[in-house]
């Protein structure tokens, strides 16, 4: 391969004219750096014209570290020091070469370093700056795990191996065996990095490891084909699950200590056409209920919430899609209405975190305990407010609702859309318009945006085009902030979530309406005439322009929320 200087190389094709690369080495002589990124950063070339030239002027191939499956034996080849000082990521070996993705392969001497260390003949493809920067996060934050697989493939051909009894295992860390340690590791990193789920899915040739962070599922690792039954038989195990049966869906329960990290874990695998895939949700034992601030709340909407707390009965349900937040804002509201004086009693399924003071029933449908039948058994307690996990048909819903008009306040979840769309929700599975006007005082609709990192928060002025999807078209001077990723956010330019909010407080004026079985045009008239309702895409706006989270989540959450009203 004939190498040439980058600079030249631009030069030559004329991305790049000679007043720009004289300015970007005089930059480069002063404050250090990869000639590359300090163009892409002065906006004098962009990162897909660089790749597209060095793919084409140096015969290197282009690899997209995004949608790679990485081994996770490669973290054991190039330590992570290397990699990250020289821009570089190990991706796989074929017949006696290393396949390395670089963002300069032009670097000639990085190209002789790794040669050095892997003692391999190194083959060059080119991938952006970011993907790699990304790649070394996911691929050394797998290093215990790469370890612990290359034991196993060690191991796997010895009669040890093959009649090792998984629920055999010694307490102490360091006699545990490889896969014991593998499936631990996997957890505890899920924990650290606040995963709701990890899912173990069977490929073709390989066994994915994907988490789910922030409301999205990211690749974690991926483990060898020959290796994953040994990782499902071990996680079957944790949560008593049959090993043997392999064509049926099974659930089961475990709960998960290690270097003080502590969750309980709700397991379920199902079969696939590929093998078993397994999912592990994750509930931290340490969590407990956030702040209606935490959670998101802030000036009308939060003095709507504080006033909901002071109704003596009446129901308020939480609406919102799978993964809304919604069970988090009703722990919010039972940990603030909890005290003394009541008699608070709860139906959940599961039980996520323990509230002292509170009576919290864990629903067994197996046993006979459903939402319904719970819910008769604890009329029959003297309760003053009531918390249902959710309601999910007509006999629970006119239980509820019954409770609430006889002088019980009551809390719920129901999956709608938003605010207003409950009411027909109600009326579809077959309660009385009559029966929901007297009873309901309030709905809180919501979403969970993510956002941005505040370690690589940046300003931007929106196009034209942006302004238009916020509704904000032809109006000037608007600055908007986006992440633009770095290691502390696994360079997503994200970190953590917030809810969005609408909260619809009815009025005796919506009240009649409902009871008159009014279509639902005129209530939502009705309560927008009343001016005290934000909408979430109102709110979620506010966020936006405030800089808590980017437009891009605005349009990824909110967008059939926005078509709707335009």
């Amino acid at each position: 391969m004939a190498y040439q200087r980058l600079g030249e190389m631009l030069l030559s094709a004329g991305i790049i004219d000679a007043n720009q690369l004289e300015r970007a080495l005089e930059e480069q002589r002063r404050l250090g750096g990869r000639l590359g990124d300090i163009l892409v950063r002065n906006g004098a070339v962009n990162e897909a014209q660089l790749i597209g030239l060095l793919s084409k002027q140096l015969g290197v191939d282009p690899v997209d570290l995004d949608a790679c499956d990485i081994p996770g034996e490669m973290a054991l080849i190039l330590s992570r020091e290397t990699a990250e000082r020289l821009r570089v990521v190990p991706i796989k070996e074929d017949s006696g070469a290393l396949f390395l993705a670089m963002s300069d392969p032009t670097d000639l001497l990085a190209l002789s370093e790794v040669r050095s260390a892997a003692g391999k003949r190194v083959v060059p493809l080119i991938a952006r700056t970011g993907a790699i920067d990304r790649a070394i996060s996911v691929l050394y934050g797998n290093i215990d795990a790469a370890q612990a697989i290359a034991m196993m493939r060690a191991e796997s051909g010895s009669s040890e191996a093959r009649n090792f009894d998984f629920r055999d295992i010694s307490p102490t860390a360091g006699e545990l065996p490889p896969v014991v340690r593998l499936v631990n590791g996997i957890i505890a990193r899920g924990i650290k990095e606040r995963a709701s789920d990890i899912h173990f899915e069977p490929r073709e040739g390989s066994a994915v490891v994907r988490m789910r962070v922030d409301g999205l599922l990211r690749r974690m690792m991926t483990i060898p084909r020959e290796l994953s039954a040994q990782v499902v038989s071990r996680i079957k195990v944790m949560a008593d699950m049959d090993l043997a049966e392999k064509r049926a869906p099974q659930d089961g329960r475990a709960a998960f200590e290690l270097d003080g990290l502590s969750a309980d874990l709700r397991i379920s695998t199902i079969p696939t056409v590929l093998g078993e895939k397994v999912s592990v949700r994750i509930l931290d034992k340490n969590a407990r209920p956030e702040s209606a601030e935490a959670l998101g709340l802030f000036g009308e909407e939060l003095e709507k919430y504080r006033r909901l707390l002071g109704c003596p009965d009446g129901m308020v349900l939480m609406t919102g899609p799978t993964g809304s937040g919604k069970s988090s804002t009703m722990y919010s509201m039972i940990n603030g209405l909890n005290s003394e004086r009541v008699n608070l009693v709860t139906l959940e399924d599961p039980v996520e975190y323990r509230i002292d003071g509170v009576n919290q029933v864990q629903i067994n449908e197996k046993a006979g305990m459903t939402f319904a039948s719970g819910l008769r058994a604890v009329l029959r307690q003297d309760p003053d407010i009531i918390a249902v996990g959710e309601i999910r048909d007509r006999e629970t819903a006119d239980i509820a609702l019954r409770a609430a008009i006889t002088g019980h306040l009551v809390l719920s979840t129901v999956h709608t859309a938003d605010a207003l769309s409950l009411i027909t929700r109600l009326e579809d599975i077959g309660c009385e318009p009559y029966m929901i006007a007297e009873a309901l005082r309030s709905v809180i609709s919501q979403r969970l945006v993510r956002k941005i990192c505040p370690e690589c928060r940046r300003e931007y002025s929106p196009d034209e085009d942006e302004l238009r999807r916020l509704g904000l078209s032809g109006q000037s001077g608007i600055k908007l902030f986006r992440g633009i990723g770095c290691p502390s956010c696994y360079h997503t330019g994200y970190s953590g979530r917030t809810a969005v909010f609408e909260i619809m407080i009815l009025s005796g004026r919506t009240k009649r309406l409902i009871a008159e079985r009014r279509p639902g045009h005129e209530i939502s008239e009705q309560v927008r005439r009343e001016g005290r309702f934000k909408s979430l895409r109102e709110n979620a706006l506010e966020l936006v322009l405030s800089g808590v989270t980017t437009s891009d989540e605005f349009t990824r959450i909110l967008a059939a929320d926005s078509e709707s009203e335009n």
